[in-house]
């Protein structure tokens, strides 16, 4: 449809994927290169200037694979949620995968008997052959990397500076996908087309009962009773350093623009200060 193309060149657009002639900018034809969906590529280039590559490279295969959660059987889905609780990371989703992916990898690694990774994921209500696609489609975005002379960093997962190079680098990615608690209750409102959604029940936040304000999703799905997936908290300063003008100015009016819009005014004179020292 033509309003989706519009909107298609548009987000491009934000993402600086585009130069002035609506042609691939540099950077552009640069994400171009990764087999991902735009935001995701924008990320992962994102994250060679925060120096979190080798997490952003699992996030990227962890979310790009079909969903590594099992649909527990009847009568096993407190038991599930116990097992996917151990890997919860207080961070959100994201870096529960991260946690997922190697703790897998360990498994797969392990010296036991052959076979040992597919018990471990029986075990634990994951897909072994989900996992195993994200193995392979992280090793493909690392040969893309290496192909075209980009730096990966050394991971360093777990760390303070590092959980926060992650947030920065999925923000400069998808802060389209920004969502807000109105009520306290887990509904969120999108601030892109104002929409309430709820946290998807494979959520980290959704087992732990914990309601984030703020969050950053992947995914809205309609056909999932309006939920949001793979879903990490941010704080609105960070969403205010990382999100480029134009578009902030081109959302719909809301209680949720209105406090972003105070704290960008706030940080506005400490941008200031910081550009006149440079």
């Amino acid at each position: 449809a033509p309003e989706s193309l519009m909107q298609a060149l548009e987000d491009l657009d934000y993402l600086a994927a585009l130069d002035n002639d609506g042609n691939l900018s540099e950077f552009g034809i640069i994400m171009s290169e990764f087999p991902l969906d735009p935001q995701l590529s924008k990320s992962l280039l994102a994250s060679c200037e925060f120096e979190c590559v080798d997490e952003m490279l699992t996030i990227a295969a962890m979310v790009t694979a079909p969903s590594c959660f099992l649909q527990a059987p009847p009568g096993t889905e407190e038991i599930a949620r116990t097992c996917w609780s151990r890997f919860s990371h207080p961070a959100g989703d994201h870096c529960t995968f991260i946690n997922i992916f190697n703790a897998f990898k360990a498994a797969t690694a392990s010296p036991t008997q052959p076979g040992n990774s597919e018990k471990w994921c029986r075990d634990h209500f994951l897909s072994c052959s989900a996992l195993s696609m994200a193995g392979v489609i992280r090793a493909e975005l690392v040969e893309i990397m290496k192909h075209i002379e980009l730096p990966i960093s050394p991971p360093d997962f777990g760390s303070e500076e590092n959980l926060l190079s992650i947030k920065k680098a999925l923000l400069s990615g998808y802060f389209m996908h920004i969502a807000r608690d109105v009520d306290g209750s887990g509904n969120y409102l999108m601030l892109t087309h104002k929409q309430v959604a709820q946290l998807h029940p494979f959520s980290s936040y959704y087992n732990t009962r914990r309601i984030p304000e703020w969050v950053l999703f992947h995914q809205f799905s309609i056909s999932e009773g309006n939920s949001i997936r793979v879903v990490s908290e941010i704080c609105p300063q960070l969403f205010a350093e990382l999100v480029p003008q134009y578009y902030f100015s081109n959302l719909p009016p809301s209680e949720s623009k209105d406090i972003l819009q105070e704290v960008i005014n706030h940080l506005a004179p400490v941008s200031a200060t910081k550009e006149e020292q440079k």
